[in-house]
């Protein structure tokens, strides 16, 4: 068997670019780890998890919880977790796991590389199937996530698949923030019986739980936090939904994985195809879903 310091030689000598180096994460877990002049950050193999982003000059955007399980089979509580193949729980098994099995598959480098503005692309892959699935990440002023779906080799049928980059940001009082740029689009209310609700025409603000999925938008976000004097924008492409997440009091002491203080550090802004939004992938094609993260 292969011991954890030969994967982390392996790894480094495979891939040898300045500013990148692998080493043993919480729980024994192999992480990547970026530092260049530009930006840091960090990405699991495990569910190939971006668990840390933080441009030159600015705080950490990423939030991460204290309580969150480092284990094989368990998801990462924080960061950049991918949902796929399926979104929340399964249609039609209750045994399966909630968001689908690429968050806590073991992914591959497939590629590591310098960008031309002084950061570093990664690129992981996995077969969950009957799909191919890639997930680049561009650490830099700008962090640039993209994942890609194909069919797996000989799938000759069309199938369905939702996807997510559930991003948790990290924010100075969720009480106090805001968020504009979905202000004319409705949306799917999950705290209120999944009602379907018009838009509201104002920014989103936070005085309970909230859990809303925005429907056919491609609209960019604006996190607004003046505790921290900085603005998140959040745009995006090959998606249509939008989900807006803070589990609030009662829900995060019902979470083993989540603090029962932590919920007014962070807010979730997931760039997602799900429920009507879903995508039907055919033979021979491919999708990609995009976000764009940058601090101003």
């Amino acid at each position: 068997m292969v011991s954890l310091m030969q994967t982390l030689q392996s790894l480094c000598e495979q891939f040898k670019v300045s500013g990148l180096h692998f080493e043993e994460g919480h729980g024994g877990l192999t992480k990547a780890v970026v530092a260049t002049t530009v930006a840091s950050g960090e990405i699991y193999l495990h569910g190939a998890h971006v668990t840390a982003w933080q441009p030159a000059g600015h705080e950490p955007v990423l939030w991460m919880s204290r309580s969150s399980l480092f284990q094989p089979g368990k998801p990462i509580r924080g960061g950049v977790p991918i949902c796929f193949p399926w979104f929340g729980p399964h249609a039609s098994d209750a045994s399966a796991p909630a968001h689908g099995f690429a968050r806590t598959a073991m992914w591959e480098v497939a590629e590591a590389r310098p960008t031309a503005e002084g950061g570093i692309s990664m690129t992981l892959q996995t077969r969950i199937d009957p799909f191919t699935v890639r997930f680049t990440v561009e650490f830099g002023s700008v962090l640039r996530m993209t994942l890609a779906t194909e069919p797996a080799s000989g799938v000759s049928t069309s199938h369905r698949f939702e996807d997510a980059l559930h991003t948790y940001f990290s924010v100075s009082d969720v009480r106090n923030i805001s968020i504009t740029g979905l202000e004319q689009v409705r949306y799917i209310d999950k705290v209120d019986g999944a009602q379907e609700k018009p838009a509201t025409g104002a920014a989103i603000e936070f005085t309970g739980e909230t859990d809303r999925v925005y429907l056919k938008t491609d609209s960019e976000c604006h996190l607004h936090d003046p505790g921290r004097n900085r603005t998140i924008v959040v745009s995006k492409s090959g998606s249509q939904s939008t989900v807006i997440w803070n589990p609030w009091v009662a829900k995060s002491e019902r979470m083993p994985d989540f603090g029962d203080h932590e919920w007014p550090e962070m807010v979730c802004i997931e760039t997602a195809n799900v429920g009507i939004n879903a995508i039907e992938l055919a033979p021979n094609t491919s999708h990609s879903t995009t976000v764009e993260i940058q601090v101003q």
